[in-house]
């Protein structure tokens, strides 16, 4: 037959085969009743079917997509030591790969399961019919019917899914098993469900649930406790409590014999599981410092950048899997929270009880459940928060956020039922403590990179996240001093010039009239060198360097070094404006670090996403040949350096050599017992309502004050000297080993160490400075061609009628106020007991 006529018979064939076949099923239809309802029966059969395809498949997720699926993890946070201090989860998840899961584990879920796993193609039919008569004969009860899942029909639900209790998802999580099965090895899907099944206790994943039940890793379970994790898939809320042990200890069992049948261990390794109690852990270890204020710091800050949740971005801070290194150096921050509480407890002393920590409506329910929500909280010795929920005349109950009430002693007639206190175990009962009213800001900070070492915002971040060491706008009194200095030092003075130590007086217009300004404890009178002026912080001499510099130069200084952004009013110059304890800290480094500034400080080095990528880092500066295969033969790469230069280096110093002298003989005095090359500046504002003390070594600057929330007289006694500054001494005492080196400050090209007369600041060349703290003779810090001449006979008798009249001046001041001490250079040893001078 040639090739046309097979064409030919071909097409005959079409033409004719489907006219006779319509023909059969026409002559059939007409004379075969049974064949028409066969028919009809078939057709619509049919189409039922092609609509419930459509619908079940129409929609449905792409399997593919789990090729790409990543697994909703927390935040790690490390600190600058490289251990993880904390993580940011609102569910516990860890993601683990294949190869991290014991062989033991993986059988006791297949054991549970599905047992058929390896062989199935996603869909075990045993398990299904079972399940559709088990559905049939539950139907209208009310009672849900087993699942007949197999592995990979749990990960359709769980991933690609919801938890809907119908047919139809069963239908359609049949379907997408079968195409997960093509899509993903065995291994794979294997990964996918122990990283993700949900176990209770907010745990996903079995790494996750080891840590929640039995407070361990995957690979250090023993086999009665992978079994017990094994029977959570069916009912992890049911098993996971310790009211249910029996029927856990039972469901275990059952998969302990599943695992001896199977072979996957023997009889007696499974009788041995058998016999071991469950070992659930009430509570486990957290691996999370004591630093709250700064972790919610960096928090705030990562969800800035890369957002909070999924919805926000693949490097979010709730599913992102961050691992984020920061600056936090938990033995400093421990220091930090301890030295800011003992300041706060000193301060309180014996004062009474004023107010409860919150305050809890009673009608809305169980208060100690309403404890439990508020998410109240603190860790200072014994001390636990808890709620009065009984007061009758002379006794009183507190409950805790465990269901637990005891008596209460100790207490107010103020207290009432629904108040929120803090309590001290006493007895068989708690007795009632008092958390100080009074509150402040502390953060510690490296001047030479700005990382920020140790942040305490208040007493207890459990109490309340406000930051007050970042947050808390405040008058820094005296502490802004220093860069008045500075501006001084830039506009010709030096810290030898001689400045008034005498009224100043601003005319305001003819309805206010003058404004004077005064020394704090008034007096007055003479005049002395800058140095004499910022080591005993005298208010008047402060303003007429001011006006000497001009006020707009002295807020520009402010302004470049980050305090604040300020009006040029001359009560600017003595603190009236607001900052925070961060900013000050950040403008005391750039004195520290020859005026170079790193930006605001930092808390956070470096970002890396779940795959250990660096996506954000706080040094961005670039290296040049750092990565070079090989070596070029040429002088090792260098980082530039950091920072910006926000002052003179050599002005920065001479504030710094300044502030040394504030601390050997000035109104930080007290500090000069710690032995160590410090700086530093007291302050203290009208009121007084806040105590400052800001200052450090060349490694590390710290700053802190004492104040109420809303700011109200502290008490006359109160001063920079006797209130901040002892929280700064603790701090060093604790952490020895980060003062140890005791290094100097080095002074910058440009500075010229001169001897001069530390009174009347003139140059000596015959006597040699020595380490008393009130020699005669010091050394000072001068730029090029600004040396003082030498001292004459004259000036040194000028200046010894001048300490005489200071002396007599002093001493009719001290008649006139019975409480304040004396305050010439010769009394500096009874200043450093009283606590310093402002």
């Amino acid at each position: 037959m040639t090739e046309q006529s097979r064409l030919d018979y071909f097409r005959y064939r079409l033409r004719d085969d489907p006219r006779r076949g319509l023909a059969w099923f026409r002559r059939n239809w007409r004379e075969r009743r049974g064949f028409r309802y066969l028919s009809l029966a078939v057709g619509v059969g049919l189409t039922v079917l092609v609509f419930a395809w459509v619908l079940l498949v129409r929609g449905l997720p792409d399997a593919e997509s789990l090729l790409d699926y990543e697994t909703p993890l927390p935040t790690v946070v490390r600190g600058i030591d490289g251990e993880i201090v904390h993580s940011y989860a609102r569910e516990r998840r860890v993601q683990l790969q294949y190869a991290d899961f014991p062989t033991p584990l993986v059988e006791s879920f297949l054991a549970a399961e599905d047992k058929t796993f390896f062989s199935h193609g996603g869909v075990d039919l045993t398990g299904t019919l079972n399940a559709v008569v088990d559905y049939a004969s539950k139907m209208g009860s009310g009672q849900r019917a087993v699942g007949g899942s197999t592995i990979t029909q749990q990960v359709a639900k769980n991933l690609l899914l919801t938890d809907e209790y119908s047919v139809t998802r069963k239908l359609k999580e049949m379907v997408l098993a079968r195409r997960i099965e093509g899509v993903l090895t065995k291994p794979e899907i294997l990964t996918l469900y122990l990283n993700e099944i949900p176990l209770g206790r907010r745990s996903f994943g079995v790494q996750a649930a080891a840590r929640a039940y039995f407070d361990k890793d995957v690979g250090d379970l023993d086999l009665h406790e992978m079994a017990f994790l094994a029977i959570l898939p069916k009912a992890p809320e049911r098993y996971g409590r310790a009211r249910n042990a029996e029927l856990a200890i039972a469901r275990r069992n059952f998969v302990l014999d599943q695992m001896a049948v199977n072979e996957f261990v023997t009889p007696a390794q499974a009788n041995a599981a058998k016999a071991q109690p469950l070992g659930l852990v009430t509570e486990r270890s957290e691996r999370s410092a004591d630093a709250g204020y700064f972790l919610e710091e960096v928090r705030r800050e990562l969800i800035d950048d890369f957002g909070e949740t999924a919805e926000d971005g693949n490097n979010s801070v709730y599913a992102g899997g961050l691992w984020v290194r920061t600056s936090l150096d938990t033995e400093l921050q421990d220091a930090a929270r301890m030295a800011l509480r003992r300041g706060l407890m000193a301060y309180q002393g014996n004062r009474a009880w004023t107010k409860p920590v919150a305050t809890l409506n009673p009608d809305n329910g169980d208060l100690t459940s309403q404890l439990a929500s508020a998410n109240l909280g603190i860790r200072y010795e014994d001390w636990r928060i808890g709620v009065i929920t009984e007061r009758s005349g002379s006794s009183a109950t507190i409950g805790f956020s465990d269901g637990e009430t005891y008596p209460l002693s100790g207490f107010p007639d103020a207290l009432k039922v629904g108040d929120v206190v803090a309590s001290q175990p006493s007895g068989s009962g708690y007795r009632l403590r008092t958390v100080p009213d009074v509150s402040g800001g502390f953060l510690a900070q490296n001047p030479q990179t700005g990382r920020i070492l140790a942040m305490q915002g208040g007493f207890d971040s459990r109490l309340g996240d406000f930051n007050r060491a970042t947050q808390a706008d405040r008058q820094p009194g005296s502490t802004i001093k220093p860069f008045v200095y500075a501006t001084g030092l830039d506009q010709g003075l030096t810290p030898a010039s001689a400045v008034p130590d005498q009224t100043f007086c601003v005319w305001q217009g003819a309805n206010l009239g003058d404004k004077c300004f005064r020394n704090f404890g008034g007096g007055g009178g003479g005049v002395h060198t800058m140095r004499w002026g910022l080591e005993q912080s005298r208010n008047l001499m402060t303003v007429h360097i001011a006006d000497d510099a001009g006020m707009t130069n002295v807020v520009g200084t402010f302004k470049r070094v980050g305090i604040g952004d300020y009006d040029p009013y001359y009560a600017n110059a003595l603190g009236a404006g607001d900052t925070t304890v961060r900013r000050m800290v950040n403008a005391y480094s750039a004195l520290a670090n020859w005026g170079r500034q790193n930006g605001q400080g930092t808390v956070i080095d470096y970002v890396q996403d779940r795959r250990g990528k660096v996506i954000w880092r706080a040094d961005r500066r670039e290296c040049k040949g750092c990565n070079m295969a090989q070596w070029d033969g040429q002088p090792m790469p260098r980082l530039g350096v950091s920072g910006r230069q926000v002052m003179d280096p050599r002005t920065a110093f001479q504030v710094v050599h300044m502030l040394q002298g504030v601390v050997t003989r000035g109104t930080a005095v007290r500090l000069r017992g710690l032995g160590l090359p410090l700086f530093g500046k007291t302050g203290t504002t009208t009121g007084p309502t806040n105590a400052w003390f800001v200052g450090g070594s060349p490694e590390i600057v710290a700053g802190m004050y004492v104040g109420y929330d809303q700011p109200r007289n502290l008490g006359g006694w109160v001063q920079g000297g006797n209130t901040a500054a002892p929280i700064f001494k603790t701090f060093v005492e604790q952490t020895p080993d980060h003062w140890s080196k005791g290094e100097d400050f080095v002074a910058p090209p440009g500075v010229r160490m001169v001897k001069i007369d530390r009174r009347s600041g003139k140059r000596v060349f015959d006597a040699t400075p020595s380490d008393e703290p009130l020699a005669a003779v010091i050394w000072e810090a001068f730029k090029p061609d600004t040396e003082p001449p030498r001292a004459t006979r004259q000036d040194e008798i000028a200046a010894k009628r001048e300490e005489i009249l200071d002396l007599l001046r002093r001493a009719r001041v001290s008649r006139n106020t019975v409480s304040r001490p004396a305050r010439s250079e010769q009394t500096a040893d009874f200043v450093e007991k009283q606590g310093g001078i402002y």
